[in-house]
């Protein structure tokens, strides 16, 4: 993808802070961090989203995630990805933070808004789900 940024920084057109390459993977700092370590870990193969990845370019994400968490010295951390616009995914490359939450004022931030759900209709989307698995 000639547009994308990050396809740009795997072939070295852009600079990064590169933190390990492999021949699937690619993890850098990132430029914008919401915390000190806050790092991308990305699949070298581009699709927008994470059902377009082949499952063999995803096998080195979380270990090398992993890796960074252990390099970083966080022992609070969120590991994210975003899939879709109103996901807030920013960037059309499939994409994981590795992000440090060093205390309240630092590191990813969010609500969480739980639903009330009707336990019947909870087994219904878990026998509809289950059965595409």
């Amino acid at each position: 993808m000639a547009a994308c940024i990050f396809c740009k920084i795997i072939k070295g057109d852009i600079p990064s802070f590169k933190l390990f390459e492999s021949d699937k993977v690619l993890a850098f700092l990132d430029i914008q961090p919401l915390s000190r370590g806050h790092a991308l870990v990305i699949p070298k193969f581009h699709g927008q989203k994470l059902t377009e990845i082949p499952d063999d370019q995803l096998a080195e994400i979380l270990p090398v995630v992993k890796k960074l968490v252990t390099a970083t010295g966080a022992t609070e951390y969120n590991v994210l990805q975003n899939n879709g616009r109103i996901a807030h995914q920013e960037v059309d490359h499939v994409h994981f933070h590795m992000i440090p939450k060093p205390n309240e004022q630092e590191g990813l931030s969010m609500t969480w808004q739980q639903q009330k759900i009707d336990m019947d209709k909870l087994k219904l989307l878990f026998e509809d789900i289950k059965s595409k698995m």
